[in-house]
């Protein structure tokens, strides 16, 4: 970490390991490997009963390459041993716990240790500083606050900088530009899609957005979309990258070269597979990202399957870090999507409308996106006594409806009761998303 009498935007001690040799890099990734690996078969049932499965122990690693011998982690094992049943600790050694939304109203929960979070608040430290995040910057962070891990992360990323924290998290448009021009905000930390809605905000009531830095992750974003964010604004925006099961953001970020995210790979070994096969790929082949954590205590993830799809590159990167860098994430092998930071599954919306007398199992999910903000409306098919029912019944089934999706999901949606049919049948899987977003 910086200290007091370190000059701004100087070398940061913490960011050693970006620039560390690689045959340097792959000894500690190795070293902490089989730690893991260790900590994980003697204290996860779940993960010592698929080891012995293959007749694996943790004396069967030698090398970083009998990593792809281990078996796989998926979401699905977080929410079959919820709340509790993949922790590595004692309860009386986690200091804090992070959830994310489940696909049945059921959070996925992830914990920290007090070295965890050391781990996390160091990551976030590097993301900042790739960024040209320094001390003396007055960071505006509008990331969510609560059990989603953004908020928290990047609050004492930028506190162990040295940085200025505004906690605003995210909303009130108007308070957001107000507190942006008065307190002199130099570094915005939010998903793209909302900073758009400021963009937007700030050019209505002619109040230019001054800051220097934009930190934008937690949704995915395209290459165009960060070009109109800079030509708009004259910023440099920067993507990070992270997940709550692995630690929440600061597994990877973009450098001053904007040319893919760098993973920190002394704490994060990633691989690319085949999403089908689950075959190992060679460095620059597309396929889906898995990540093993190489230093987590509490909840230690070993081949996790992010389902998020991108390219691992190992040319030299400009900025002279040696860490290996994904390419800009842009979709998913599963149907995940994220709205305005939150994970979002289909399945999550047909048991929410299951629960509402009234309604059909027929329904579509159409993503929009107004004014820089990403929209979800849900169309939901009635049953036709609803439907030729008086106003009153539609109008208590639409409120229902709406207020169960929002306990599901975390946030409010909109929502439109259509008659019996409107909806198009499909004769193979149903297509339950329409996306017609321009990411």
């Amino acid at each position: 970490m910086s200290t007091w009498n370190d000059p701004a935007g100087g070398f940061l001690a913490v960011s050693t390991p970006d620039y560390l040799p690689r045959a340097r890099l792959a000894e500690i990734q190795l070293q902490r490997l089989r730690s893991v690996v260790t900590r994980a078969y003697e204290r996860v049932d779940l993960f010592r009963l698929r080891m012995e499965e293959r007749k694996l122990t943790p004396a069967s690693i030698r090398g970083l390459e009998d990593l792809q011998q281990l078996p796989f982690t998926v979401k699905n094992d977080l929410r079959d041993t919820y709340p509790f049943g993949l922790f590595a600790s004692p309860m009386e050694e986690i200091v804090r716990l992070h959830a994310s939304s489940g696909t049945t109203g059921k959070p996925i929960v992830v914990a920290y240790t007090r070295e965890d979070l050391q781990v996390w608040q160091e990551v976030i430290v590097r993301t900042l500083a790739s960024c040209g995040v320094h001390r003396g910057d007055v960071i505006q962070n509008a990331y969510g606050y609560g059990l989603f891990t953004g908020g928290l992360g990047l609050h004492y990323g930028g506190e162990g900088l040295g940085a200025t924290v505004i906690p605003i998290s995210g909303g009130n448009t108007e308070r957001q530009l107000m507190v942006m021009q008065d307190f002199g905000v130099t570094v915005i930390c939010s998903t793209p899609s909302y900073f758009l809605h400021l963009i937007e905000a700030s050019q209505a009531m002619n109040k230019p957005v001054g800051v220097r830095v934009g930190v934008f992750g937690a949704e995915p974003w395209s290459e165009s979309m960060r070009q109109r964010i800079q030509a708009d604004t004259g910023i440099r925006a920067f993507d990070i990258y992270g997940l709550s099961e692995i630690i929440g953001p600061g597994v990877g970020a973009e450098c001053q070269a904007q040319a893919g995210l760098h993973i920190f790979e002394d704490h994060f070994l990633p691989e690319i597979i085949n999403p089908d096969t689950g075959k190992v790929l060679p460095d620059g082949t597309e396929g889906e990202l898995v990540l093993t954590t190489l230093s987590k205590q509490a909840m230690p993830m070993i081949r996790y399957r992010t389902r998020d799809v991108t390219t691992l590159v190992s040319e030299p990167c400009s900025c002279g870090r040696t860490l290996r860098r994904i390419r800009r994430i842009e979709r998913r092998s599963d149907d995940m999507f994220i709205i305005r930071g939150v994970n979002v599954f289909p399945s999550q919306v047909e048991t929410a409308l299951l629960q509402v007398e009234g309604t059909l199992p027929h329904y579509e999910i159409v993503l929009t996106r107004d004014k820089g903000l990403d929209q979800m409306d849900v169309r939901v098919e009635v049953t036709p006594e609803v439907f030729s029912d008086k106003m009153r019944s539609l109008e208590a089934v639409h409120r229902k409806l709406g207020d169960a999706i929002e306990h599901v999901l975390g946030i409010r949606v909109s929502v439109s009761l259509v008659e019996p049919r409107s909806i198009a049948r499909s004769e193979g899987k149903a297509k339950r998303v329409v996306d017609k977003r321009k990411l």
